[in-house]
């Protein structure tokens, strides 16, 4: 897909390689998506960067605090993330941006080896019900979640052992789900707003539980 280039950006080279994962070492807020766009992350090399999904998830993290500015176009442009992690269940920009069981699975080791390190995060965002399925039977086979939740756009599940305490399931925000009103911008502001929410209380909780 590197080779393949949209016309706007026939100029540009390609990272088209697997792309990591980027944020706060210390996140409190864990956000997965499905893969690099072939013409986003798999052009840019950083995750959510330079694509509308991108675009949509850059405004709402800076608006709630989790990001230095409302835009992500290019690897150098100053964007940050505070308090959160961006992740993804595939690395590399799938054919028809429809990862294969077989990638995913491939893939896995790379989340399992972040979400080890990342023993700070309250919140989990799944966005799409390819990253909820990810993470999901992740729990399953650990023995941390006894049955999978529904998913459904803005349903929270609370893990018993809290580690992490809260699961929040969006609608992926891509054009498909954007331009065609599945997911609007209400909507989507809405599970930030209730993320911030939930780490709030969880914080509440932790210095309670300290007294």
């Amino acid at each position: 897909m590197a080779r393949t280039r949209k016309r706007a950006f026939r100029d540009q080279e390609y990272w088209g390689l697997p792309v990591p994962g980027l944020g706060d070492p210390n996140a409190r807020l864990l956000i997965v998506g499905l893969a690099p766009a072939a013409h986003g992350a798999n052009r840019t090399g950083r995750m959510f960067t330079g694509d509308a999904s991108g675009d949509w998830l850059a405004e709402a993290l800076h608006r709630y605090g989790f990001a230095t500015q409302p835009t992500s176009t290019h690897r150098d442009d100053g964007f940050e993330l505070r308090e959160s992690y961006l992740t993804a269940s595939a690395r590399c920009a799938p054919p028809d941006n429809k990862p294969t069981r077989e990638e995913i699975l491939a893939c896995r080791p790379f989340l399992e080896r972040e979400l080890a390190v990342l023993d700070r995060v309250q919140v989990v965002i799944l966005l799409g019900r390819i990253a909820f399925d990810t993470y999901t039977r992740l729990l399953m086979e650990q023995g941390r979640l006894q049955g999978r939740p529904a998913f459904q756009h803005g349903a929270v599940t609370e893990l018993p052992d809290g580690r992490p305490r809260y699961l929040l399931a969006s609608y992926h925000p891509s054009r498909q789900n954007t331009q065609t009103g599945r997911l609007t911008r209400e909507m989507w502001h809405a599970v930030f707003a209730q993320a911030r929410s939930l780490l709030e209380g969880a914080s509440g909780l932790a210095a309670a539980a300290r007294v």
